[in-house]
């Protein structure tokens, strides 16, 4: 395995990060591109090069970003790729779709909807990154539940298991390589992320990724690992369930809760006040409400801001 830098991504907001982005080779011409340390917007995208065709899994948030994942990508690519999957609707994994007019763009069919409905929503956010000129660059191709796609002599599956992350997640899975690209609905020592997918629905997901055995899972953030990562955030959804049970059965507002709350051996993860949005969540289907079903974004957010003290870092 080999690892390459690649150049340098524009200013940041909430202070530096250390390092920058890195290409590393998981397989034989399979790379995870990783942005640490992977907290808000410092996402994971892949790239699989088979012969002179290539395809990549994700692009990246803002405009120097994109254009830097770009730079490395030709570096070890023949040719830029001709496919781009896209995991999920959210601007991290999106918004640089732009910076590769050559690629036919795929998502779940849902991702489409609602890259339509959030368009450059995620900027507003963060007013003081430096986001550039974007451009909202939505699938050119969905499909429902599974797609198969050929990169030269390779395979990659494309999966949608269900509300989970978003409610239209995608998985791209490798099987002669062994190597799974989750999106989101993993991640790596950072704090997972539901109240736009489902708890229940992640959880049943996981128990479909550990049926494919992957030896290599790149995440959505933090830094590429092995099924280890499943249990891991299994062992998080399973306590946002008991927490919602006991704040239901007390009466407690999720931010109470939360304030109480001591999370154990996750309080090390990045991005803890996504403990509020993913509360809310859970005592929504606590109360029966349908997985994936509509949560007023801006109100979490601003109830998560509430919880944190203030704006969560983003370095973006």
């Amino acid at each position: 395995m080999s690892g390459l830098t690649a150049g340098a991504t524009g200013r940041t907001a909430g202070g530096p990060v250390d390092g920058g982005p890195e290409l590393a080779e998981v397989a034989d011409g399979v790379f995870a591109y990783l942005q640490p340390p992977g907290g808000w917007c410092l996402n994971n995208a892949g790239l699989i090069v088979s012969g002179d065709r290539a395809a990549l899994v994700d692009t990246t948030a803002t405009e120097a970003r994109a254009r830097a994942l770009r730079t490395a990508v030709l570096e070890v690519a023949p040719n830029a790729p001709r496919i781009l999957v896209n995991t999920h609707f959210h601007g991290d994994h999106t918004f640089g779709n732009f910076v590769f007019p050559e690629a036919v763009i795929i998502g779940q069919e849902r991702l489409r909807t609602e890259m339509a409905e959030a368009g450059l929503h995620l900027t507003g956010l963060w007013p003081d990154v430096e986001w550039g000129h974007l451009e909202i660059v939505p699938p050119d191709l969905t499909f429902r539940d599974r797609l198969t796609v050929h990169i030269g002599d390779r395979t990659a599956e494309l999966l949608h298991l269900g509300p989970a992350h978003t409610s239209g997640d995608t998985v791209v899975w490798l099987p002669a390589e062994r190597v799974l690209f989750t999106g989101d609905l993993v991640m790596n020592g950072v704090t997972p992320f539901c109240p736009m997918g489902s708890v229940a629905g992640t959880l049943e997901a996981l128990d479909t990724l550990r049926a494919l055995a992957p030896e290599v899972v790149v995440t959505g953030h933090g830094p590429v690992g092995g099924p280890k990562v499943f249990d891991e955030t299994e062992g998080y959804l399973r306590l946002l369930q008991d927490l919602a049970k006991q704040g239901l059965a007390e009466g407690l507002d999720p931010v109470a809760l939360a304030r109480r709350t001591d999370l154990g051996p996750y309080a090390q993860w990045l991005d803890g006040e996504r403990l509020v949005p993913n509360l809310f969540r859970a005592y929504a289907e606590e109360q029966g409400e349908p997985r994936g079903s509509r949560v007023d974004m801006g109100e979490l957010f601003r109830r998560m801001v509430e919880y944190h003290g203030g704006l969560p870092a983003c370095h973006a």
